[in-house]
C-alpha cells in the first residue's frame, strides 16, 4: 500500500471510529483513565491524534498555518489532559476539517515531493525527514492512539469498533 491508500484506509475506519465515540456515553469519554501528565480521558487522544497530522501537514511540511487557528475553540489548545468537558462534536468536526485538508495535499502528492527535506527541530536538536517519513509516521501515530481508544472504551464497557486493516480490504 503506498500513503494515499493508506490514508484512505484510515478515512473509512475513522468513520467507524467516529459513530462509536458518537454513541458512547460522555462520561466513558471523558473519565480519567490514564495515569500521567500528557493525557487522561479518551477526549484527551481524540483531539491529540488530528492535532499532530494537523501540526505535521501544516506546521512542518507545508509550513502554513494550522486548521486548528480556524477554529476559535482551539486556538491556544495544549497538548495534555484538557479536554474532559469539550464537546466531541466540535473536536470531531476539527478532525474532519484536517481530514479535508490532508486528503487534498495527498491528491497533490508527486514521487518528488514524497523525496522533498523537512528539516524540524526537536528534542535531539534539528532533524531532516522525508516528507515520504513524516507523512508515514502521522498515519502510524494514528494507527497506535486509536488502538489505544479501543482498548479503553473496552475496558469501560463499550464494545469499540474492528478497525482492522483487512476490514477495509477489497475481496476477490
Amino acid at each position: 500500500m503506498n500513503i494515499p491508500e493508506t490514508y484512505d484506509y484510515l478515512r473509512r475506519a475513522r468513520r467507524d471510529l467516529w459513530a462509536t465515540l458518537e454513541a458512547a456515553p460522555d462520561d466513558v469519554l471523558s473519565r480519567a483513565v490514564l495515569p500521567g501528565a500528557r493525557f487522561h480521558s479518551i477526549k484527551d487522544l481524540i483531539l491529540h491524534i488530528p492535532a499532530v497530522e494537523d501540526s505535521w501537514l501544516h506546521e512542518d511540511i507545508r509550513r502554513d498555518a494550522p486548521v486548528w487557528e480556524g477554529v476559535p475553540s482551539l486556538v491556544g489548545a495544549q497538548d495534555g489532559p484538557f479536554y474532559a468537558a469539550f464537546p466531541l462534536d466540535t473536536m470531531l468536526d476539527y478532525w474532519r476539517r484536517v481530514e479535508d485538508s490532508t486528503a487534498a495535499y495527498l491528491g497533490t502528492l508527486t514521487p518528488e515531493e514524497e523525496g522533498r527535506l523537512v528539516t524540524v527541530s526537536g528534542r535531539q536538536g534539528e532533524q531532516r525527514y522525508t516528507v515520504h517519513g513524516l507523512l508515514w509516521h502521522v498515519m502510524i501515530h494514528e494507527m497506535r492512539h486509536s488502538a489505544q481508544i479501543s482498548a479503553l472504551l473496552r475496558q469501560q464497557g463499550v464494545t469499540p469498533p474492528f478497525l482492522d486493516l483487512l476490514n477495509y480490504l477489497p475481496t476477490f
